[in-house]
C-alpha cells in the first residue's frame, strides 16, 4: 500500500527547501521530491551576499546545503525522482513518478523557472563567471566596470537601468532596431548617459578563459562581426516556468501559477512557492518566504479537512 504523506513538495530550492522545514517543523509527514539538484538557481550564484544574515562567504550551494540538512533534522524525507504525471482533482493527491508513486493530503509545487539562455558560444561555460542572468543578484560585483545587458524587452531595460547603479558603462545589444520595453523605460534609459545601444545586433561568442572578457556581436543586417571588451554581461531574455505538468491541474497565467497570498492555487490542497508562482520579484528570499507561507497554509487545510 502507497503511504500516504500529510505534504508532498515538488522541487529542491530555496521555496521547496523553506517548506519542508515549515512543514516538518509542524510535525507534518513531509516528503520532498527533486529530480536533479537540491537548491536549485540559487546554486548558480557563487556568492550571496543580499540573503539577510548571510556571512562568512555564504554561497547558493552551501545555503542549500544548510536549508536541507535542517529539514532532514526536523524530519523530512527527501526522495530523487522525477513526477511525470499527477491527479490533483481527488482530496488524495496522486503523483506518478519514473521511479514511485506518491500519495499525499497536500502538495506544494516549488518546481522553479529557468532563465532563458540567448544561445551563444560559451554562455553556460562562463555562467557566474562574468554572465549572469539577474541584477539584482551580482551587480555589485560589477562596480565600476563595463558590462553588456542582452534584451530589449522591460526586464531587460528595467535591469540596465539599474546596474548604472554600478556600472562605469551599461551596452545594451538588441536584436531589433528599436526596443520592446514601454516608453517610460525607453525614455529613462535613452536619457541615461552610462547608457548605450547597439541595435540590430546578437552575440555570437562569449570570450575568455577563467571568467568572461568581451564578447563577440554580429550584426544582422550586414553580418559584421565586431568585439566588445566588457567584465560582466547580463541576459534577459525571459524566464521558462517549469510548469507543463500541471497545466489544466491549477490555474496559469503565461505558464506561471496563480496563487493568492496564502500560496493557494485554484485547486484545493494545491499549493505554490517560489518562482514557478506568478510575482514580481524572484529571490532566494522571496522564494523561501513563499515556502514558509505554503507550508504554513497547508497545516491549515489538513486540519480543516477529513481524510
Amino acid at each position: 500500500m502507497v503511504h500516504l504523506y500529510d505534504c508532498i513538495i515538488i522541487g529542491g530550492g530555496p521555496a521547496g527547501l523553506s517548506a519542508a522545514i515549515y512543514a516538518s517543523r509542524s510535525r507534518m509527514d513531509t516528503l520532498l521530491i527533486e529530480r536533479a539538484k537540491y537548491g536549485g538557481q540559487a546554486t548558480t550564484t557563487d556568492e550571496l551576499e543580499n540573503y539577510p544574515g548571510s556571512i562568512e562567504n555564504c554561497t547558493g550551494t552551501s545555503l542549500s546545503q544548510r536549508m536541507k540538512k535542517q529539514a532532514e533534522d526536523f524530519g523530512t524525507i527527501f526522495v530523487k525522482d522525477e513526477i511525470t504525471e499527477v491527479d490533483l482533482d481527488s482530496k488524495i493527491k496522486v503523483l506518478k513518478g519514473k521511479d514511485s508513486e506518491y500519495r499525499a493530503k497536500t502538495i506544494i509545487i516549488a518546481t522553479g523557472a529557468n532563465p532563458r539562455l540567448s544561445g551563444f558560444k560559451n554562455e553556460k561555460e562562463l555562467r557566474g563567471r562574468g554572465i549572469s542572468y539577474c541584477a539584482t543578484c551580482d551587480a555589485d560585483f560589477f562596480t565600476d566596470l563595463d558590462i553588456a545587458v542582452v534584451g530589449g524587452g522591460d526586464s531587460a531595460i528595467t535591469e540596465a537601468i539599474y546596474l548604472t547603479k554600478f556600472a562605469e558603462h551599461v551596452t545594451v545589444i538588441h536584436r531589433r532596431d528599436e526596443l520592446r520595453a514601454v516608453k517610460s523605460l525607453q525614455e529613462k534609459a535613452f536619457a541615461n548617459k552610462k547608457i548605450s545601444f547597439i541595435w540590430n545586433s546578437t552575440v555570437e561568442e562569449a570570450v575568455g578563459d577563467e571568467i568572461l572578457e568581451g564578447l563577440i556581436i554580429k550584426n544582422k543586417l550586414t553580418g559584421e562581426k565586431s568585439r566588445l571588451d566588457v567584465n560582466g554581461c547580463f541576459v534577459f531574455v525571459g524566464y521558462t516556468p517549469i510548469s507543463e505538468l500541471f497545466e489544466n491541474k491549477v490555474s496559469m497565467d503565461k505558464g506561471y501559477i496563480v496563487t493568492d497570498e496564502d500560496m493557494k492555487t485554484s485547486t484545493p490542497g494545491v499549493f505554490a512557492a517560489g518562482d514557478i508562482r506568478k510575482k514580481s520579484l524572484r529571490q532566494v528570499i522571496t522564494a523561501a518566504a513563499d515556502g514558509a507561507i505554503a507550508a504554513t497554509t497547508a497545516e491549515k487545510y489538513i486540519s480543516e479537512n477529513e481524510f
